[in-house]
């Protein structure tokens, strides 16, 4: 048979001589059939496995007709959110609604609804009353326990309660589904299917469990001690590994959810199969006179290398979702997939990206974690506080891989646009990799993340502290310099993370100020599911140690942070301001070079030095910038000569004055 899109309608099931699907998916996603979407993933591994998949993609939720219309599936339904939680797809970190969803039609809002895995599956049960369904993908797998909520602002419990579905898949899953679906094929009752790894099913009571666990906290009492959350979420942490992880229990009311211990992560040659289904590679037609689905232009071009990250930046889910264990695709595989890449019409000779979570990292952190099959320390981390002396420092492979690939004919730049980890580029004694990058790989922008640089956040980051990104960028510009280059080095930075004080944020400020940076976007911290950052906003305490953590939640202190990393901006002068004078730092408003605004006017101004005594200033002047008189005032066109963008959503833009920036040398703290 021809190669096509799974069937979208009973047409396309007709088409294919189908009078039923073993099972359907519904998803909060349009339907794209490329690798970087979870449903296509899970449908094409699904039928390479001898089912029959139908797809239901972003169904009108008000009613059941969009549920029923590829009648009732054999097996049962699958539902996900899509490739994002419905709620952080639906608000910014501000709560405010989104403009955009860059998983639907021409961009557009309102195809699906918050909270979209619970919502389908109520539709599903109205349409059918007794059909299994088993939700799984992001939105479900970092909502597998009782949770911290962000936008309700309260502990919700366990999306498999929530949904009332009766299974939940967590992680990649490309295994369990399988698994999965030959239990249910095999006649299985879902509520029996309890022996899969990566999974979650619920128990009445403690004596259906079988295998040994660990239990925690239940729901009631993690809604209402903040300590007894903290400890249910260490144990989650602790035990999110597939070799040494245990089962975990959480009551829930009159029922029991029980977390099977993770599945184990795929091999290369199981990694390559998935990846070379027979996707489509772009969006269903249908979508066509839509103006299409956005987030394929972010992929179209780009080759999914790995996944699994050992960093553990502690506002990352990923090591919830997909482990600390990396896995890579073959060279082969990915080659295959680039020269595949340059057949599609509209290819101009450039490849976006080669990379996944962390681009630079293409095997296990040491052989111990998955080739001695002892998995990954649960008392250490392989980079924080520094890189562990088992930590296997080597970009050798992923170096020889990139120069095969802008060997390829037809392919004119290779780019690497997805996170690097410079602590651990920093590590490698050898400086080929970094040399290569700079000189072949860089678009005139590489992007890292230090996200801060005051070390009492970086601690509860589990970010790199000192003075590593400071040689980073000493290094990056002295190759540049070396080969003749100008480009330009974007760092992600990150406001109001949990520990963040404005005494760190003015840190930050004059960080900026002294390498001569004014970032353009800056992102606040968004409490997400599933992240040990979120159980520090939630709790005020760190997990891991259970000391008191200071969390900055008043809007107007999360403003003032913000503005601080924006301090040149127009619009961010009262914040500043207000920042300076709360935490006493009135030495940095003046008009000596070290300071980060002017004063409001320069009389008063130089009364109060004249005096030494603390100013009053009770001037309402709106006018600031730099005019005859001394005023903070705009220019004739209003503007202040910066045009900081304030968005929520991380992006990057080119710097200014930032090329020949030098490390400052001042020691922090």
């Amino acid at each position: 048979m021809e190669n096509k899109f799974l069937p979208i309608n009973k047409q396309d099931m007709i088409d294919r001589g189908w009078n039923e699907c073993d099972f359907i998916i519904v998803t909060g996603d349009a339907y794209v059939d490329h690798h970087s979407f979870g449903t296509a993933i899970i449908s094409r591994v699904l039928e390479s496995a001898g089912y029959k998949i139908g797809i239901i993609a972003q169904p009108n939720w008000k009613t059941t007709d969009d549920f029923m219309k590829l009648g009732r599936p054999r097996l049962g339904f699958l539902v996900n959110g899509g490739n994002m939680d419905s709620m952080v797809n639906h608000y910014s970190v501000s709560k405010k609604h989104r403009d955009k969803d860059m998983y639907s039609p021409g961009g557009k809002m309102g195809y699906r609804p918050d909270r979209a895995t619970i919502v389908y599956c109520n539709k599903i049960r109205e349409a059918y009353k007794n059909i299994p369904i088993v939700i799984g993908g992001i939105e479900a797998s970092l909502r597998r326990f009782g949770h911290y909520d962000y936008w309700s602002d309260k502990v919700r419990k366990s999306m498999l309660i929530d949904s009332g579905a009766d299974l939940l898949v967590y992680g990649m899953s490309e295994k369990q589904i399988v698994e999965v679906a030959n239990a249910l094929n095999d006649g299985f009752d879902p509520k029996y299917i309890r022996h899969i790894n990566g999974t979650c099913y619920t128990v009445d009571s403690l004596d259906e469990i079988y295998e040994s666990y660990v239990e925690i906290p239940s729901y009631k009492e993690i809604c209402d001690d903040k300590v007894k959350y903290c400890k249910a979420f260490k144990v989650q942490y602790d035990e999110q590994d597939p070799f040494r992880g245990r089962a975990i229990v959480q009551r829930h009311g009159d029922k029991y959810l029980v977390q099977n211990k993770p599945e184990t992560p795929l091999a290369r040659k199981e990694l390559d199969l998935v990846y070379n289904l027979p996707y489509q590679k772009t969006y269903h037609p249908v979508y066509q006179k839509d103006g299409g689905i956005p987030a394929i232009e972010e992929v179209k071009f780009s080759i999914v290398s790995s996944r699994g990250c050992f960093g553990s930046c502690s506002f990352c889910a990923i090591t919830f979702h997909q482990g600390r264990a990396v896995q890579s695709r073959s060279q082969n595989s990915i080659i295959e997939e680039a020269e595949y890449i340059t057949t599609l019409p509209d290819f101009k000779g450039y490849i976006h990206d080669v990379g996944g979570p962390t681009a630079n990292f293409r095997a296990p952190a040491c052989k111990k974690q998955v080739t001695e099959g002892l998995g990954a320390c649960k008392k250490k981390q392989c980079l924080h506080p520094e890189p562990c002396k088992s930590l296997n420092v080597d970009h050798s492979e992923y170096l020889q891989l990139l120069r095969k690939l802008r060997k390829l004919p037809n392919i004119k730049k290779v780019f690497v646009r997805s996170g690097l980890r410079y602590d651990y580029i920093m590590a490698d004694k050898d400086n080929k990799f970094l040399r290569e990058l700079i000189e072949h790989h860089v678009s005139g922008q590489l992007k890292v993340a230090p996200e801060h640089i005051a070390e009492e956040v970086l601690e509860h980051m589990q970010k790199p502290a000192g003075n590593t990104y400071d040689k980073f960028r000493q290094k990056f510009f002295d190759i540049n310099k070396q080969l003749g280059k100008e480009q330009y080095l974007i760092p992600y930075l990150m406001s109001s993370h949990p520990g963040s004080t404005l005494n760190s944020a003015i840190e930050l400020a004059e960080y900026l100020r002294d390498t001569n940076y004014q970032p353009e976007q800056v992102q606040d911290f968004y409490p997400t599911p599933g992240t040990l950052s979120t159980t520090m906003f939630y709790t005020g305490l760190d997990p891991l140690t259970m000391n008191p953590v200071y969390v900055p939640k008043s809007k107007h202190e999360k403003a003032m942070q913000r503005a601080l990393l924006q301090y040149k901006a127009y619009r961010n002068y009262d914040l500043v301001h207000a920042a300076l004078e709360e935490a006493g730092r009135e030495d940095l408003i003046g008009l000596s070079h070290r300071c980060l605004i002017k004063p409001r006017d320069l009389k008063s101004y130089t009364n109060r030095a004249s005096s030494g005594k603390k100013k009053n200033n009770n001037n309402n002047n709106s006018q600031r910038g730099n005019d005859s008189k001394g005023n903070y005032s705009k220019d004739k066109k209003g503007n202040d000569g910066n045009d900081g963008n304030s968005k929520n959503d991380r992006g990057s833009s080119k710097p200014r004055n930032n090329k020949n920036a030098k490390p400052i040398k001042k020691k922090r703290r």
